[in-house]
């Protein structure tokens, strides 16, 4: 459970750097970039522990698939609460299909 709680904290700083800077269109580039560095560093700090613990349990290609899974769900909640985005029904489903694969993928 410790390396599915630290992916998820990781994914809360890799949306945020990938995606928080949207909201702010009107700051320059560099800034952009220096605060998205800034936060990747932070998701680098929880996710590679999380990999290094969880690699055994599960396999490589098990914790791929379930960081992508909560990559979505993590995703879904920051564009609805940071960006004011709703979900589409064919997003939902395409996230559906990833979750479809997380279960076929672990034992």
């Amino acid at each position: 459970m410790k390396t599915i709680g630290l992916l998820f904290a990781s994914n809360v700083f890799m949306t945020a750097a990938w995606y928080g800077h949207l909201r702010f269109k009107s700051a320059p580039m560099w800034k952009a970039i220096l605060v998205s560095w800034a936060l990747a560093f932070f998701e680098y700090c929880l996710q590679v522990p999380a990999n290094r613990w969880g690699y055994g349990r599960y396999s490589a290609a098990q914790l791929k698939v379930t960081q992508e899974i909560i990559t979505l769900v993590v995703f879904a909640a920051f564009a609805w609460l940071w960006l004011g985005e709703r979900l589409r029904w064919n997003e939902a489903a395409a996230f559906g299909l990833v979750l479809a694969a997380v279960v076929v993928s672990l034992p």
